[in-house]
């Protein structure tokens, strides 16, 4: 398993363009949650959201089943 993070890829690009901005996203679970926050960092295999009450959530990529930015 390749534990690399693979900077190049449209999809690492457009994280750290939503941490770098600040930008609020809605990001859904497959299991339907529906999360909002703050992106703060990305690794291999996580992300952690930051919510309104500065408390954050660490989610695996895997349980994601798509993360838009807040309008």
């Amino acid at each position: 398993m390749n534990t690399e993070l693979q900077t190049g890829t449209p999809s690492f690009r457009q994280l750290q363009n939503l941490i770098q901005g600040g930008t609020e996203v809605e990001l859904k679970l497959v299991t339907n949650d529906l999360l909002v926050g703050k992106v703060r960092w990305q690794d291999d295999v996580c992300i952690c959201l930051m919510d309104h009450y500065d408390q954050q959530t660490m989610v695996w990529k895997q349980a994601i089943a798509f993360l838009k930015p807040k309008p």
